[in-house]
């Protein structure tokens, strides 16, 4: 893989190689501690970040690697009205790899055509976010041993989820899962999304109750009503309350289920379930550093 823009620039094989590598690393991590000696990642973080910036540059330290970039618009020549593509072209003389956030839909993808490194769509406004959908399939794959034969409900913003679109299209590939939409008609998928999940004939259903069928769900994704995505603050203010999970809505669900977050969370998670030992979020987060550790390393050639 040359660039990794969205889910389906990377084959079954290559996912498969990427977990396996951060499982092998989590056992091992010693034995990868000097892989990227020499080498720079460039984090060009266009909009805020806490997981994904941090974690990328968790995984290229702990790699024996070092971080250059910035974390904000304002504090790189974007604020002077400079091109993506002009940033990425400089960049490249300075870095190995980039990972970049960037509040505009295909931002990535422009980058990725004029650029001569890797470069890796740490999330492009409402549109894909794959390596938060490799730490899903990790996290996943640890929690339940297998990425395949269960239920998983998605709740909350999947209009605007960039988290989501990546997880459903990811998902579909493997066999036996069903999904469970769960969000107010006004933040349902994408009609594009659908139209996938009825082409690959899969099996899925739209509600609005998470007290419906939280009972049926093996995992339950939750995530955020993303206040930056919305055009005006009345809409966010009806709909950011849609769904609070609390530990009522927990004595419902399987003694198995999990519970995700890509985060961050507003009110969407009591703070009470954290203590509840399906609440693996957390977890989620600390894969994510080991699902990059493996990606920057498979894309530099260097596992």
């Amino acid at each position: 893989m040359k660039h990794l823009i969205e889910p389906k620039d990377l084959t079954d094989q290559e996912v498969d190689g990427i977990l396996d590598l951060a499982d092998r690393i989590i056992a091992d991590p010693k034995t990868y501690a000097h892989k990227c000696d020499g080498k720079k990642l460039a984090t060009l973080f266009y909009e805020p970040s806490t997981r994904t910036r941090l974690s990328f540059e968790a995984a290229m330290l702990e790699l024996g690697g070092s971080v250059l970039g910035f974390s904000s618009a304002d504090s790189s020549s974007a604020a002077k009205g400079e091109s993506v593509a002009d940033t990425i072209r400089t960049v490249q003389c300075y870095a190995d790899i980039v990972a970049m956030r960037h509040p505009k839909e295909g931002s990535a993808k422009v980058a990725s055509l004029h650029a001569d490194i890797p470069v890796i769509n740490a999330g492009d406004g409402g549109h894909q976010h794959p390596t938060q959908t490799l730490t899903d399939l990790l996290t996943i794959r640890r929690l339940k041993g297998r990425l395949d034969n269960f239920t998983i409900g998605l709740c909350g913003d999947l209009k605007f989820g960039r988290t989501v679109h990546s997880l459903i299209r990811m998902l579909l590939r493997y066999p036996n899962i069903s999904f469970v939409l769960i969000s107010p008609n006004e933040l349902r998928v994408p009609d594009y999304l659908r139209a996938e999940l009825e082409a690959k004939q899969a099996k899925f259903k739209e509600v609005e109750r998470l007290e419906e069928i939280i009972g049926e769900l093996d995992i339950l994704y939750m995530t955020r009503v993303q206040r930056e995505r919305f055009f005006n603050e009345e809409d966010y203010v009806r709909l950011r309350d849609s769904y609070i999970l609390d530990m009522d809505k927990m004595k419902m669900a399987k003694d198995d289920m999990i519970v995700l977050h890509p985060l961050p969370r507003v009110n969407e998670i009591s703070v009470e379930v954290d203590s509840d030992p399906r609440a693996c979020y957390f977890k989620q987060a600390l894969c994510g550093k080991y699902v990059r550790m493996a990606l920057m390393l498979k894309m530099l050639g260097l596992d």
